[in-house]
């Protein structure tokens, strides 16, 4: 029996509850794969600011480094909004991810043939919805410098190397070998230098997979597009800030921001989360959704440990119980047979992921 070492950052909000009904769902599929997982658990956000002054203790990077994965949460809410920037909990997070390497982030966007009523666009429009936006996750201008505001000028910089874009760049490539084989690189080479630089070097890269056809987009069309017509993507590269953007609105397709898991990968660990917030105002509540959490546990079995049909498990768990009716609060109007709270949905899926 293969045991994993799991790190479990809860998280603030809606965070541990979430993740308590993920955990349920991965130990009844190890029942069943012959597998077994060992989980610390360990602070980041609001909560560990509280609790030791710093939103990323030391103690929380080193127990991450030394696990198969993380499983995250979410993070944040009001109540540490005026913190200084440094403090808050957003800042901690992308600490967290500089500090693992976690370059590239994966956020699937597929829609539920049970839930093609649940999305504000036309069925005909989002039925069969099937892509990946892989977005740089640690470089961009939500790290570059210079930084920093006056009382008249904030300023901010875009900044990307050839070798940052490179290995992004190969991510999304080898993701497209194994789905359909297309990859749309958004940008802004229009107006950007560093865009220009950004499309210069994935056309170098796209070379080495000549299987991937490669296209090019500028990101105001590719918003557009992404409404006009989602079926055209399979996999969409973009940069930090504007896959930011184009990741949220593809969310949306599926009907619910609480449907949507995501995977952030590099050279060290993984970290696996939900694409939605920390929820503050349904916290505690007991109605948040837990699928995309769920869903983020079955992409770690995928992409760090291995583990491909306990993560089909969880997965064809999810569609099943979508199947039969049951509905957390935030989907309840679309044809729901019975509103679940987050621990029966939880449970639900965790009975059918271990048959």
């Amino acid at each position: 029996m293969k045991t994993y070492k799991i790190a479990l950052i809860k998280g603030d909000g809606i965070g541990p509850e979430i993740i308590d009904e993920a955990v349920k769902v991965l130990d009844a599929v190890a029942s069943r794969c012959d597998i077994e997982f060992s989980y610390e658990e360990a602070l980041m956000g609001g909560c560990a600011y509280d609790i030791t002054g710093d939103p990323l203790p030391q103690e929380t990077i080193n127990i991450s480094l030394n696990s198969d994965a993380v499983l995250f949460g979410a993070i944040g809410g009001q109540k540490w909004d005026n913190l200084p920037r440094e403090k808050r909990p957003e800042s901690g997070l992308l600490r967290f991810r500089k500090e693992l390497g976690v370059y590239a982030n994966l956020r699937p966007a597929n829609v539920f043939d049970e839930l093609i009523n649940a999305s504000s666009l036309k069925p005909e429009v989002i039925k069969g919805v099937d892509l990946m936006v892989v977005r740089e996750l640690i470089g961009g201008i939500y790290f570059g410098e210079p930084r920093g505001r006056d009382e008249n000028r904030g300023w901010n910089t875009m900044v990307y190397t050839r070798d940052e874009i490179v290995r992004i760049a190969h991510q999304a490539f080898k993701i497209a070998m194994t789905r359909s084989k297309r990859v749309c690189s958004i940008d802004k080479a229009n107006v950007l230098d560093v865009s220009q630089l950004w499309r210069d070097v994935v056309t170098e890269v796209g070379r080495e997979y000549p299987e991937v056809e490669l296209t090019h987009m500028y990101v105001d069309n590719a918003a557009m597009q992404l409404i006009r017509d989602p079926r055209q993507f399979d996999v969409m590269l973009t940069g930090n800030i504007f896959g930011d953007i184009l990741s949220d609105e593809a969310s949306m397709l599926s009907g619910s921001i609480g449907l949507l898991p995501s995977a952030s990968v590099g050279a060290k660990i993984g970290v696996y989360e939900p694409i939605h917030g920390s929820a503050p105002d349904i916290a505690g509540q007991g109605i948040a959704n837990p699928i995309a959490t769920i869903l983020s546990a079955a992409m770690m079995l995928r992409y760090a440990l291995g583990e491909n049909v306990a993560a089909d498990k969880i997965e064809s768990a999810v569609k099943r119980a979508l199947k039969e009716g049951y509905r957390t609060k935030d989907l309840a109007q679309y044809d729901a047979k019975e509103v679940c709270s987050t621990s029966e949905m939880g449970s639900i899926i965790a009975n059918y992921a271990a048959k």
